[in-house]
Formats: structure tokens, C-alpha cells, sequence
């Protein structure tokens, strides 16, 4: 259901996922410089959302003024920035494991996640070649993981469970948009994240250099901007239309894994791509038909 007030407009919703989705591979760059060069985890995700804090407030506080910085929502906003930590934790983690495309193909059970929740938490219909297409996609990820024909490493459970944790984020931002402005929210989340993180991060510290500074602020940058787009998605277009979208990611993430790491996938590893990838294109095509046929209100 799209929030009162906002129109319907599921192309530009699908045009700033898109450019989302191709920003944010260059954050796994970053988070996996930054662990390369034994910065702790909890010290990365702990930048990554403070830098993202700092960066929004101006913005925010121009849009909303001081009285509207304030969550109106704070246990809604909470439990957003809990799953958003999660995520981002178990993910950075991952790449310690994995190069960064084995560790997002595995990731890419989200999009799958998200369309099978999305009758429960948003209301929204999925039909019943959607429901297939989830199936398949779910085949596919374990063509990626191979279990029983490969030794599963920590990495693939971190990825499993960072791409999980990822869809409940995908599914309350959707919960929540449309009621505040795009900027607003991100910096809330983004400030209720820092407060959680930095409850623990001092256990960890570890002082930056001034290049590890430099890369924590383009951590900042890139995560703010790759998830302001998606807010703004989300506030354009249902969830289940979305989400395949994110497979886009996948082609980006083999690009700058081979440019920056040497990183390539192995055959099977496309072989899965090429089944998910496969689903999250019917269940678009298919979300578009019912959208067209479905009448306006």
C-alpha cells in the first residue's frame, strides 16, 4: 500500500534503485581495505554510520529544522537501525571469508526474503508464480553455496545472514515511507545507529590513521548515498517490484572485486547468479503486468 500522498511512480522508483545498486559495491571496497588493514569490524560499521550521521544532518536539519530531527517513530526507526547494524556487520565480516561477489551472491537471498515477506509485514499480493520464481531463486543460492560439495566457511553464513538481516531493513524502510522526507529519515537512522554501535565500539578502538580517516568518510559518503536513493525508491515503488533490482549489484560488485582485489567468481558461482538473476527478471516483468491491469485509485 503506497503512503497517502505520494504518487505512484514505479519507474523512477526502479531508475534510483538501479543507480543505488551501483553505488554501493564501491562501500565493500572500503569496508574490506579498512579489514585488510586490521581495523576491528564493530570500528567499520561504527564509521560507517557516524560518518552517515554527520553527513545527512545539515541536509536534514534544513528540511525538518531541529524540532523535526526527533523520531516520531523512535522504536520503529530503532528497530531499523538494528536490522541496517546487523546487516552491515555480518556483511563487512563476510568479506574477512569471502571476495566481495562470492560474499554478495550469497547476500542476494534478500531480494528472495523480501518478496516472501512482503504479504506479511506490508499487505502486499504475491501470486502464485511469484511464489515459483522465490523458489527457484532459493535453488539458486544454493548453487552458489554448494553444501555437501564444498566446505562451508563462516563467510557464507555471515553473507546468509547479513542478506536476511537486510531484507527486514528493506521491509521497514518500505513500512515507513512516505511519512518524512528521504533525508530526514536516513539521518535518523543513521543517528540512532551511531548511539547503538557506540555503546560497544570502545572495547574495540583502535586509532585510526589519517588515511584510515579519509576511507572512513568515504565509507560514510557511499553508504549515505546508496541508501537515501533506496529510501527514496522505496517511497516511489512496492517492495516486490524492488527487490530483484538488487541483483543489478551483483555485476558491479564482480567488476570492482576483479578491478581492486583480483577477485573473479568460479563458474558455478555464475551459474547461481544466472538462476537468481533469472527470477528477479520474471518477477519484475510479472509485477509490471499486474500493476498495468490493476486499476487506479
Amino acid at each position: 500500500m503506497m503512503a497517502q500522498g505520494k504518487a505512484r511512480t514505479p519507474l523512477i522508483g526502479v531508475g534510483l534503485m538501479t543507480a543505488a545498486m551501483a553505488v554501493l559495491p564501491f562501500l565493500d571496497v572500503v569496508a574490506k581495505f579498512l579489514g585488510q588493514q586490521g581495523v576491528p569490524i564493530l570500528q567499520i560499521v561504527w564509521a560507517r554510520m557516524a560518518m552517515g550521521m554527520v553527513m545527512t544532518l545539515p541536509f536534514a536539519w534544513r528540511i525538518a529544522g531541529p524540532g523535526g530531527l526527533r523520531p516520531d517513530r523512535p522504536a520503529q526507526h530503532g528497530l531499523r537501525a538494528i536490522f541496517l547494524i546487523a546487516a552491515t556487520f555480518c556483511f563487512f565480516f563476510a568479506l574477512k571469508f569471502l571476495p566481495i561477489a562470492d560474499a554478495l551472491a550469497i547476500f542476494f537471498v534478500q531480494p528472495l526474503v523480501v518478496t516472501a515477506l512482503s504479504p506479511l509485514i506490508l499487505g502486499e499480493r504475491v501470486g502464485p508464480r511469484r511464489w515459483a520464481a522465490v523458489a527457484v531463486g532459493f535453488i539458486g543460492t544454493l548453487i552458489i553455496i554448494r553444501p555437501g560439495f564444498q566446505q562451508i566457511n563462516p563467510g557464507m553464513l555471515l553473507a546468509l545472514a547479513a542478506g536476511t538481516a537486510l531484507a527486514l531493513y528493506m521491509l521497514m524502510t518500505r513500512r515507513m515511507a512516505g511519512r518524512d522526507h528521504a533525508m530526514v529519515t536516513t539521518f535518523q537512522t543513521s543517528a540512532i545507529g551511531t548511539a547503538m554501535v557506540s555503546l560497544g565500539v570502545w572495547v574495540v578502538w583502535q586509532t585510526p590513521t589519517p588515511a584510515q580517516w579519509g576511507l572512513f568518510v568515504a565509507l560514510g559518503f557511499i553508504a549515505t548515498f546508496g541508501h537515501y536513493l533506496i529510501v527514496m525508491a522505496y517511497d516511489r515503488a512496492e517492495a516486490s517490484l524492488l527487490a530483484p533490482l538488487a541483483y543489478i549489484e551483483m555485476i558491479m560488485a564482480v567488476a570492482v572485486g576483479w578491478w581492486f582485489f583480483g577477485d573473479f567468481p568460479d563458474a558455478w558461482t555464475f551459474v547461481g547468479v544466472a538462476v537468481l538473476i533469472g527470477c528477479a527478471l520474471y518477477i519484475s516483468v510479472r509485477e509490471r503486468r499486474v500493476v498495468a491491469e490493476s486499476p487506479h485509485v
